[in-house]
């Protein structure tokens, strides 16, 4: 992670800067850009209209680490009734969830239980469920949840950090199991002994991991970059490649080429985050690329 994404994460935890942006116009108007909004009726809405444009959704209710089982059940049902809506809708989606916020942290049976429930409901709406990759506090217990909860219900997927040194490893344990798995670069704050820390060694492994993953013939891999380069790649790669495989980006990020690899005949999965619980997200979003922090301070300061 750069030092500017860096500066920007700890500049956004100060307590006065939280309040800018969550309490003024155009704070909120920047986390739009980048969230469907604050309920599934608006997720839905926006999902349809991605649909309409031939993108397909993963729908992604917005919260992380819960302390309580109350929480992680609330986050559970709220994700059973996306699944509802996304079957009577007929929406092109999945859903996309976080383990902590089903309530990992306090206990992992509880988040198995959960995660068991979701990818039942999903197996009857016919769509699948991707587990979100967190920080590396959450690596170890989330790899062999997916490894379990994958082996017995075979419709799931799981997030991988190509910036984790661990990454080459869990590709070569979780690729025979099938399923989809997600390949993007990392957006939390790890130590150097954790993870890749310069730019240049961090695409670098995404590439050498796409590599890998694209080869298997057996795994569904998910692409999930904004980088040209690497989308490059995945497009040369896809020549040798028989089975499917798809295009992730975020929503509000890169549209124009995302609805470009639509026309040029690829599937296309619009990563589409909602709910209350937006600014943790946003924070990331902000990091990640310094000309959507220089546009909130435009926005607020009027030029």
């Amino acid at each position: 992670m750069s030092v500017f994404s860096k500066a920007v994460i700890a500049l956004t935890e100060a307590g006065p800067v939280e309040k800018t942006i969550t309490g003024t116009r155009p704070g909120r108007a920047l986390a739009h850009r980048f969230v469907a909004g604050d309920t599934l009726d608006d997720a839905v809405s926006v999902a349809r209209k991605l649909n309409d444009d031939g993108l397909v959704v993963s729908l992604d209710f917005l919260g992380e680490e819960v302390s309580d089982r109350t929480s992680a059940v609330e986050a559970r049902d709220e994700y059973l009734e996306g699944l509802e809506r996304i079957g009577s809708e007929g929406l092109q989606a999945n859903i996309s969830v976080k383990l902590s916020q089903l309530g990992l942290a306090i206990d992992e049976g509880l988040a198995i239980e959960l995660l068991d429930s979701l990818a039942e409901a999903a197996h009857r709406v016919s769509t699948t469920v991707t587990i979100d990759m967190e920080d590396s506090r959450f690596t170890d217990a989330t790899v062999r949840i997916y490894e379990k909860t994958q082996t017995h219900h075979g419709n799931l997927g799981l997030a991988l950090q190509a910036y984790l040194h661990r990454t080459p490893d869990d590709l070569k344990r979780l690729m025979p199991l099938g399923g989809h798995l997600r390949l993007c670069k990392g957006a939390y704050v790890e130590e150097p002994d954790v993870a890749l820390t310069s730019k240049t060694a961090v695409d670098q492994a995404y590439a050498g991991q796409l590599r890998t993953l694209m080869a298997d013939e057996e795994v569904r891999p998910a692409v999930a970059t904004h980088d040209l380069e690497l989308v490059d790649l995945a497009r040369e790669l896809a020549r040798d490649r028989e089975q499917p495989f798809e295009f992730q980006m975020l929503y509000g990020v890169r549209s124009s080429l995302q609805r470009q690899l639509v026309a040029d005949g690829f599937t296309m999965r619009v990563y589409l985050p909602f709910g209350s619980q937006w600014y943790p997200y946003l924070t990331r979003r902000l990091a990640e690329r310094p000309s959507n922090a220089w546009f909130f301070v435009r926005s607020v300061f009027g030029s």
